[in-house]
């Protein structure tokens, strides 16, 4: 790896396996996790119910949490400390454009906007993407309470919201991942061919597209 990427974040739609690859990566790599606490958030269940209700709570109890782990990197030394997350920081203003009206999202961008500005930048981010019917199944089959009241629809319109942010994202080099076809849980050499690909050092977006082993 060299010195030139001790942080490293995994971002994605929900269900494309953005904590399955972390994990892998922390070992593999012998860096620290940083994991997002979805499961901690009391209003989840009820927003994938009633999402109007429910998107305000929602999205400041993310943003409140995420920012409160994010913070503590900056006082920690990336030189001797390789972290990887499962998520960036930035994916919560992406779900906040999708869930609140007018007069909320100008609430939650004056909060993101003080919060922001203290965050680290990851060295890296792998973006994986996966079509929207993939995505529901890869949710049904884990099987997490929280979200089985999650629709197709909604699934669309987050994987539509991720496709229109990161393609203009340049705030850390981004590696765009087609996650449809390959399983690198279970496919050691998917995840090796995977591995090369993040090990590359490129600037700016470039794209790994595997031919897939399934």
């Amino acid at each position: 790896m060299g010195g030139e990427k001790r942080y490293i974040a995994v971002e994605g739609p929900i269900g494309v396996g953005k904590t399955s690859l972390a994990r892998m990566l922390a070992a593999e790599l012998g860096g620290d996790l940083l994991l997002e606490q979805t499961d901690a958030n009391p209003f989840l269940e009820k927003f994938y119910r009633d999402r109007k209700r429910h998107a305000l709570q929602t999205q400041l109890f993310f943003l409140l949490t995420r920012y409160q782990q994010q913070k503590d990197l900056s006082q920690l030394d990336l030189f001797q400390t390789m972290i990887v997350s499962d998520y960036l920081f930035d994916r919560d203003r992406i779900f906040a454009h999708i869930n609140l009206d007018k007069d909320e999202l100008r609430l939650y961008d004056e909060i993101y906007n003080l919060l922001e500005a203290r965050i680290t930048r990851p060295d890296l981010v792998i973006l994986l993407q996966a079509r929207p019917e993939i995505l529901k199944e890869r949710i049904r089959t884990r099987g997490t309470r929280s979200e089985r009241d999650i629709s197709l629809e909604y699934l669309e319109e987050v994987v539509e919201a991720y496709r229109d942010y990161f393609f203009y994202y340049n705030d850390s080099p981004l590696l765009v991942v087609d996650a449809t076809e390959i399983d690198f849980v279970r496919s050691r050499e998917d995840f090796e061919d995977l591995l090369r690909e993040i090990k590359g050092t490129r600037k700016g977006t470039w794209y790994y597209m595997p031919l897939g082993s399934r």
